[in-house]
């Protein structure tokens, strides 16, 4: 009488231990429309505090803290001239990089854009800081799935200067 019980308890545990690991916490699940709802409203009130600044002509410097090759790292500045990027130049050597590696980061609204994909992409963590003085992203940090190693991005947007 007791071997079927012992052949059920045994199965039992069995199953409970070949279940599919889920991505994310219940927590961390039900938190996401939360989550996503108020980094969604941030974005939009910043991306609409930096356009009413009508700023075209600026400088700030980028570093990208990536699992990526050192010259996508940076730090670089990166110029904008009437809203178009101008140059982008190595803080070390004061050269010119290669803009390919930057091509989501050389404009302040397509760092906006970065903000918006991780969104949309449902991001597992997103955090952003905005400054409070012209509404830029002064910092963002991206993981996109906890499961993958790095996949993850964290930018800097540091010494930004309004050109005259």
């Amino acid at each position: 009488m007791r071997l079927p019980i012992i052949i059920s308890a045994g199965l039992l545990l069995s199953f409970g231990l070949n279940l599919p690991v889920m991505s994310k916490s219940p927590t961390e699940i039900a938190e996401w429309p939360a989550n996503k709802n108020l980094n969604s409203r941030r974005l939009e009130f910043n991306r609409r505090f930096w356009n009413q600044q009508n700023i075209s002509n600026y400088r700030y410097t980028l570093g990208n803290s990536c699992f990526c090759i050192p010259d996508a790292r940076g730090p670089v500045v990166i110029e904008v001239r009437n809203g178009q990027t101008t140059s982008i130049t190595s803080v070390t050597t004061g050269k010119p990089v290669n803009s390919e590696f930057f091509q989501n980061y050389k404009t302040i609204p397509k760092l906006f854009n970065v903000i918006q994909d991780a969104i949309n992409r449902q991001a597992f963590s997103l955090n952003v800081r905005y400054s409070p003085k012209l509404g830029y992203p002064t910092q963002i940090d991206i993981d996109y799935n906890s499961q993958i190693a790095d996949e993850e991005k964290y930018l800097t947007i540091e010494n930004f200067e309004e050109i005259k």
